[in-house]
């Protein structure tokens, strides 16, 4: 699949790219549409450009090729999206265990983890199908355990940590909008500055 070209700039835009990363039902999506409307970029999925270049779902890939089947498709499309301009990519939940997608994500754009307690996303995926990790008796203990393990990987490569809490989708676009111009007015990380997390509040 070719993305489609970048939308019109205007001069209120951020200029670079935005990755967001986080566990599965953080949002990424859905806030991923809205935010790159709003800078005007394009949006992509990791996830929908593996289901469109397989032409299968995911729990068709993890079921045919395992979980590191699905994970070099995955790192092979994030090394592909980060050299397109101007996009909001929202990354699959486990991008971040390869070490090489941390590094890219890290260093050509900016990256925004959307953080929420496992309790939280518990909720927001108990009737979701299409989450092969989450297909076992005990859902809320594997997203405790995905959180364990991923949380240190996700704070390493943000640039951004935002709790998304209970608000509104569009609240929280509007939010996390203001806090990227007021960080980064260029769009892009100052190199100069030492990695620095922030939180926005609720």
């Amino acid at each position: 699949m070719t993305p489609p070209a970048p939308q019109t700039r205007t001069d209120t835009d951020l200029p670079g790219n935005i990755y967001l990363v986080g566990l599965m039902g953080a949002g990424k999506t859905s806030v991923g549409k809205i935010l790159a409307k709003r800078l005007r970029k394009t949006f992509l999925d990791s996830d929908h450009e593996i289901e469109h270049r397989t032409g299968v779902r995911i729990p068709i890939i993890f079921e045919i090729e395992g979980e590191a089947g699905f994970r070099r498709r995955e790192a092979s499309i994030v090394q592909e999206l980060v050299h397109l301009p101007e996009i909001v990519l929202a990354t699959g939940g486990g991008a971040v265990l390869d070490p090489e997608n941390r590094a890219a994500l890290h260093s050509t754009g900016t990256v925004i983890y959307l953080r929420a307690s496992p309790s939280e996303l518990y909720m927001r995926t108990r009737h979701d199908r299409n989450r092969p990790l989450l297909r076992t008796s005990d859902p809320l203990g594997k997203l405790e355990e995905l959180h364990r393990v991923r949380d240190p990987l996700y704070r390493e490569c943000a640039h951004l940590i935002v709790d998304t809490g209970h608000q509104a989708i569009r609240s929280l676009v509007a939010k996390l909008e203001r806090e990227l111009r007021v960080r980064h007015p260029t769009g892009r990380p100052d190199p100069s500055e030492p990695q620095q997390l922030s939180a926005m509040n609720r």
